[in-house]
């Protein structure tokens, strides 16, 4: 489900589309015949190694919860805008659940944004993921 190699990052910033929001940017590709595949990029001019480690983290949680919404046939890549180093899981998930809603990648069935619930099940065995 994830994209690694570079030629796939550089389709999806080359030729995707393009959305900011204040604390996270997202781009993406539809890929027809192929299965929703996302990665997550941290600029080296946003922060040193432990920086970006945090912030790969931050965003890496926020497409977990984000993830069994996604309608099918996509390549995403969402990167850190530099402010987000400085802000809390919570609010980077919350900019990254409205862009995604803003560009119609969700599906009919999701709810709206909440943190409180653990979406690692699925959309229709949630359960409350305590922190």
């Amino acid at each position: 489900m994830r994209l690694k190699k570079a030629w796939e990052f550089d389709a999806v910033f080359r030729t995707g589309r393009q959305l900011r929001g204040d604390l996270v940017r997202i781009c993406f590709l539809h890929r027809v015949g192929e299965f929703t595949r996302a990665g997550v990029a941290v600029g080296k001019k946003i922060a040193n190694a432990v920086g970006r480690a945090h912030g790969r983290r931050l965003l890496r949680e926020s497409l977990r919860r984000l993830m069994p919404w996604v309608k099918d046939e996509l390549w995403i890549v969402m990167s850190l805008r530099k402010c987000a180093l400085d802000m809390s899981a919570v609010s980077v998930y919350m900019d990254a659940a409205n862009l995604f809603e803003r560009a119609d990648l969700l599906a009919e069935t999701w709810s709206g944004a909440n943190w409180q619930v653990d979406c690692s099940c699925g959309p229709q065995t949630s359960s409350l993921h305590l922190l």
